[in-house]
């Protein structure tokens, strides 16, 4: 599969797309005032212990506290280990090795006003603070550095067993004892002098926190991570990755010399763009950005899913629409829905959509066609490298699963809640508000002296009030007594209004 990373940089913001085959699968932003901070290493100070919920909130210099759990705590006292391989280059859980033992209490853990060494894992999402680790791990071009975990992995990702031997026996002969690594997928084929590199300059990034840490009064900022241009070169490069090209030419030479540092075999791949037509146009990125903000996606034979992210969780309908099929109704429905799931997995990349997820497939009839779809799910979710939780599609057709979110979807970076909806999604209808007003002016009209009730509203409640609702307007001026006059006001909300009397 060839890809591309396509890199935008403007004042203030910077924006990096994966293109497979063509067609873009991630999109990374990052502004100038609200930078990511996931793999931040932070002095903090513990404002307060949680012994109902084993958890702790920790002052790391954000606006909100961050949240660490009891089970992200790492004690001096403590060995840990980790439970088998990684399953990608990102995710991995420790546990206390021998974990028949006692699970520590966050209260013998950690006290109020203690300083603690933490990274963050998931950015603040919504009303929610960061979540951090005291499991520290550092990324490479190769490895991922563990110094608190005794343990040595190898990416599933690669799947030559041969090639998994070899580099988890030349990462054992050297790595020092009482610190871990985890191998990652762009390792593969990679040499004893290059992996030892990484690890040489891991273990001395390690040592400059550890001695910055003792410099920084808490709460304090103690390792930034990379700019997102070198996150995306030291991350997303794979040698599937045919050409890396970018339109800063300051950034294009920082990029050469990382590459010049830590990849110097893949120099020719990185190309500077300098053309006037913006590079996201020229390579039709802004035309999928803008769709990928929309609710619904048209499948190609004419069906289509809606897509309804909330608070709690995601939701995703699949429909026929205009797909009537060519055999039989349950053939139709199965076509569909094997259309959908490769769409559905997609825009999950493409919008980072995490958290609960339910998809509503169109109900099957026959239990081989909900097996079929069951594992084209699955197949299809094998590409993506965010860690997954799938279960059996129901007799309803329904698929639960989870996808792991360490930063705010699409919508969440790129949208803000509509400010005349309030986020809602729906306002009251036009008729609700001219018999809301009916009810409010017969409320309030004993209350008036004069003979006449001015009533300001919204230019196209008003012109209901003058048509539609006219005869309603009558009524109520015969039950009142008093004349009513509507006046349209420009600046008023639809749902609002105002009623004085004169």
């Amino acid at each position: 599969m060839s890809s591309e990373i396509i890199s935008n940089v403007t004042a203030g913001e910077t924006r990096v797309a994966l293109v497979e085959t063509g067609v873009i699968v991630e999109l990374f932003v990052e502004r100038e005032l609200d930078k990511s901070i996931v793999g931040n290493v932070y002095n903090g100070k513990v404002l307060r212990v949680l012994p109902g919920m084993q958890a702790a909130f920790v002052d790391i210099g954000l606006e909100k506290a961050a949240f660490l759990y009891v089970s992200d705590i790492y004690e001096e006292m403590d060995e840990y280990d980790v439970g088998g391989d990684k399953s990608d280059d990102g995710d991995e859980s420790p546990r206390r090795r021998g974990g028949s033992g006692p699970t520590p209490r966050i209260q013998d853990l950690l006290k109020e006003g203690q300083e603690v060494l933490v990274q963050v894992a998931k950015e603040p999402i919504g009303t929610k603070g960061a979540r951090i680790t005291s499991h520290i791990s550092l990324p490479g071009r190769n490895l991922v550095f563990m110094p608190h975990m005794d343990h040595v992995g190898v990416s599933r990702r690669i799947d030559n067993e041969k090639e998994r031997k070899r580099l988890r026996e030349i990462v054992m002969k050297s790595k020092p004892q009482g610190c871990g690594f985890i191998v990652r997928t762009a390792s593969g084929g990679t040499t004893a002098e290059e992996l030892q590199a990484d690890m040489d300059y891991l273990m001395k990034l390690w040592e400059a926190i550890r001695r910055r840490k003792e410099e920084i009064h808490p709460p304090g900022l103690v390792h930034a991570e990379l700019s997102l241009t070198l996150r995306a070169v030291r991350d997303l490069y794979t040698s599937e990755v045919n050409r890396l090209v970018i339109d800063d030419e300051k950034q294009y030479n920082e990029i050469l010399e990382f590459i010049r540092t830590f990849m110097p075999a893949t120099k020719h791949v990185v190309e500077h763009y300098a053309k006037p037509e913006p590079i996201f146009d020229h390579y039709g990125i802004e035309v999928d950005i803008d769709e990928a903000l929309g609710r619904k996606v048209w499948l190609k034979s004419g069906g289509y899913i809606i897509i309804e992210q909330t608070e709690a969780l995601t939701v995703i309908d699949v429909n026929t629409g205009r797909y009537v099929g060519k055999r039989s109704l349950e053939d139709t429905i199965l076509k569909t829905n094997l259309e959908a799931v490769k769409e559905v997995v997609y825009q999950l990349r493409f919008r980072n959509i995490g958290g609960i997820i339910i998809i509503d497939f169109i109900d099957m009839e026959r239990e081989t066609n909900r097996e079929k779809v069951f594992s084209a799910f699955r197949e299809a979710l094998r590409h993506d490298k965010a860690k997954t939780n799938i279960l059996k599609i129901s007799e309803l057709g329904l698929v639960e699963m989870t996808r792991k979110r360490t930063r705010e979807n699409l919508i969440q970076i790129l949208c803000e809640p509509c400010s005349y909806c309030e986020g809602r999604g729906y306002l009251k209808s036009k008729v609700s508000i001219c018999y809301k007003i009916f009810r409010e002016v017969r409320r309030e009209s004993a209350n008036f002296r004069g003979q006449k009730i001015i009533v300001n509203t919204h230019p196209e409640v008003a012109e209901l009030l003058y048509d539609e609702e006219h005869a309603g307007v009558e009524a109520l001026e015969r039950v009142t007594g008093k004349t009513i006059i509507i006046r349209a006001k420009t600046t008023l909300h639809q749902e609002s209004f105002e009623i004085q009397g004169v």
